[in-house]
């Protein structure tokens, strides 16, 4: 059977003036489906065998191409918006109709030129379309630790658990509401620490480092913001943290640790109008 939105092996049955006919079995010509002149290889004989893409044209009629899409059935891939309109948006994935991604399927507003990672589907209508909802397809079973860096994107976000993070474009990963001491979107690139690993497989992850390897991090972006007030930072540790988030995007904490080191060092005083550099 001839499978729409995969890369398959089909056979040549039949030539026109514009291209020639494949289908799944060598003679079989019932139901089969073009292939276009330009992609026909010159060499092609009646009964060849040739690993094509199917899909729908603008008429909405299957047609093969040897053209490898960036994405098929099932998988994930990270696409570009290239243009938006009244019921949606469209995607490049290599192919000359550009994947049409639903309104109903974004987990955000999408914007032309930025990147998202969807999958790909096959609406109630027989066509593929695209979708930023991927959570079932993501897999569980990664090879990470605790303590283990990884690399991941954002594909959704929620405003009581945090950001949910596909590691490697592959496995479920989240950062914490707790975890999020800057404003990141979907569709970001993060790098990030594994801090758990549940029992379910799923990978609970920091923007940060553990707190004393964080803390030299910390400390200089404390002396950088505190030079950008001209030596002077018009706030203490005592501020609001929604103050110090805006500010340095730390947690009140963590800011705290690093005012008090940097207090040790020498390298600073707290004043009545903020915190001077020395």
């Amino acid at each position: 059977m001839i499978e729409l939105g995969k890369i398959q092996t089909l056979y040549m049955v039949k030539r026109a003036s514009f291209g020639v006919y494949l289908n799944d079995e060598p003679g079989k010509r019932e139901d089969s489906i073009l292939l276009p002149k330009k992609q026909v290889p010159r060499e092609m004989q009646m009964g060849d065998a040739i690993d094509v893409f199917v899909y729908k044209d603008s008429e909405d009629r299957l047609i093969a191409t040897t053209n490898s899409p960036k994405l098929t059935l099932g998988e994930l891939a990270e696409l570009e918006v290239v243009s938006l309109s009244s019921i949606g948006a469209f995607m490049n994935w290599g192919l000359e109709k550009d994947l049409f991604l639903p309104f109903k399927e974004q987990t955000q507003t999408v914007r032309e030129g930025k990147k998202y990672l969807v999958t790909l589907y096959v609406d109630k209508s027989q066509r593929l379309c695209a979708s930023m909802k991927i959570y079932s397809i993501l897999s569980s079973d990664s090879p990470y630790k605790k303590d283990d860096h990884v690399t991941g994107r954002i594909y959704d976000m929620n405003e009581n658990l945090g950001a949910f993070v596909a590691v490697d474009d592959k496995y479920h990963g989240m950062i914490p509401m707790k975890e999020l001491h800057k404003k990141l979107y979907i569709g970001d690139q993060v790098n990030a620490r594994v801090v758990r690993v549940r029992e379910d497989g799923k990978l609970d992850l920091s923007l940060r480092e553990k707190a004393y390897l964080q803390m030299d991090a910390d400390c200089q972006l404390i002396m950088e913001t505190i030079e950008s007030y001209d030596g002077v930072l018009p706030f203490t540790d005592k501020a609001n943290p929604a103050v110090i988030q805006r500010e340095l995007g730390l947690s009140k904490n963590a800011f705290k640790r690093g005012v008090g080191r940097l207090l040790k060092q020498g390298r600073i005083e707290i004043t009545p109008r903020g915190i001077r550099k020395i």
